[in-house]
């Protein structure tokens, strides 16, 4: 009975969430529906990093690299022939990309797995570290791939990024994304292998000691987590039009996991409202750092005042909420 009222609750959410997007998607202006798209790839991105650090306990910082495999994944595999050719004029594009040209949901896809398997292959040696270790070394792969990226001309262009991406991503495929996300995540974390990441967070030794393989549910957190990360990198290429390797920096991944600590640590609907929240407040406080006028004085625009303001206000909230504004219990 529980199950059949959660499942009716689900559904009417679900109507419901589509009737407002699609109410949104007609009345909004370009530039508040990009706002909410950004939304949508948020709420995929803070969920991929919450499965790994929330859920499971694992301390990582490598987002921004796998943000960028997705993201490059999708730019090249859905680049017309022509707009490669006026986006490599440095250097040759390599002849077997010259001319792929796939659809959107193909490349996505592709964008996904190239990041999960960059994250399996990276997570089978690093996961054996712990805390501190474990933060150092996958910072150090998100940053050793943005150097990469900035150095292999023939492929990625280099510093000078990849401009023309068809702008594939509109609100359907952004929330879509996250909505197919958000059940992922409730499927994992309420079935046995939620339980076996929610065990290995709390005692690694006691898990263990219940026939828990620990390295096998790290390696499949991270993979999972590192795949969705991909995806959300694929979609934000695909709704900015253009990127380039510094759009990946550290940075990045501290705006992730920001959402992840203001929502809380191993909660699905803290990761969603934190980040519509922190996208939205982000772009509403971006008049701080332009001049305002009072009618009787003009205050200057200070450059990351926006910021500031900003942090001052999210540390209030990790004062006051230590455990994020929606922990689960």
């Amino acid at each position: 009975m529980k199950k059949d009222n959660r499942f009716k609750n689900s559904l009417i959410m679900l109507i419901v969430t589509i009737a407002v997007l699609f109410v949104l998607n007609r009345i909004l202006d370009d530039y508040k529906l990009r706002i909410l798209n950004l939304c949508g790839i948020y709420i995929t991105l803070g969920l991929s990093m919450n499965l790994i650090n929330g859920f499971t306990g694992l301390f990582s910082l490598g987002h921004a690299g796998f943000m960028a495999i997705g993201a490059y994944t999708v730019a090249i595999l859905t680049m017309p022939a022509h707009m490669k050719e006026m986006n490599f004029f440095m250097k040759p594009i390599m002849p077997f990309l010259a001319n792929i040209e796939w659809s959107f949901l193909p490349a996505l896809i592709m964008g996904g797995i190239m990041a999960g398997l960059f994250g399996f292959l990276i997570g089978a040696p690093v996961l054996r570290l712990t805390d501190d270790y474990l933060a150092i070394a996958t910072l150090g792969f998100a940053e050793i791939i943005r150097v990469v990226f900035t150095n292999t001309q023939s492929i990625t262009n280099g510093a000078l990024g990849l401009k023309g991406i068809p702008a594939s991503t509109n609100i359907w495929w952004s929330w879509g994304v996250a909505i197919i996300t958000i059940l992922l995540m409730v499927f994992l974390i309420e079935g046995s292998y939620g339980k076996a990441f929610n065990a290995i967070r709390e005692d690694e030794i006691a898990a263990q000691s219940m026939g828990i393989n620990l390295f096998t549910h790290k390696v499949m957190s991270f993979t999972v987590g590192s795949f969705l990360a991909g995806i959300g990198g694929g979609l934000l290429a695909a709704l900015l039009g253009t990127i380039d390797p510094n759009m990946f920096r550290i940075v990045l991944t501290f705006n992730i996991l920001l959402i992840v600590v203001l929502g809380g640590l191993g909660s699905i609907k803290g990761s969603v409202v934190s980040a519509i929240l922190v996208t939205i407040a982000m772009e509403a406080l971006r008049f701080l750092d332009e001049s305002i006028n009072l009618g009787f004085i003009e205050l200057k625009g200070i450059a990351g005042m926006r910021m500031v303001v900003f942090s001052l206000i999210l540390m209030g909230v990790v004062i006051f909420r230590k455990e994020g504004l929606l922990k689960e219990n």
